[in-house]
């Protein structure tokens, strides 16, 4: 399921980046990079048997994407890269929001003042 949520991903930014064929091969081997550090990031925190403290994988999920801008930087256009950056923050957003990206609570409001 996956990999099909992944390849999907992957078309939607060809398609909305207006990839040539050859910047294709290039993101797709870029994202694919940062999917496998974030994945394997995951499954180490998993398998040391303690829970992965957020700040910890917000601030990795933060420096793998400023590697991966860094790789696409000449890759793509400055538009591309523009719009590229405005689909990771859509991302981080819609991760955020569906609790894959928050510490307990965080989209809690407080509690109301009277």
């Amino acid at each position: 399921m996956k990999a099909t949520v992944f390849a999907l991903a992957a078309f939607w930014v060809a398609t909305l980046l207006d990839l040539t064929d050859a910047q294709k091969t290039q993101v797709q081997a870029v994202l694919e990079q940062e999917h496998a550090k974030i994945k394997a990031a995951h499954e180490e925190a998993r398998a040391s048997g303690t829970k992965p403290d957020w700040q910890q994988m917000k601030a990795l999920h933060e420096q793998i994407q400023q590697e991966t801008i860094q790789k696409l930087t000449p890759v793509l256009s400055a538009s591309q890269l523009k719009k590229f950056q405005t689909l990771q923050e859509m991302h981080g957003e819609m991760m955020h929001r569906f609790g894959h990206g928050g510490p307990p609570g965080a989209d809690t409001p407080p509690p109301a003042q009277n």
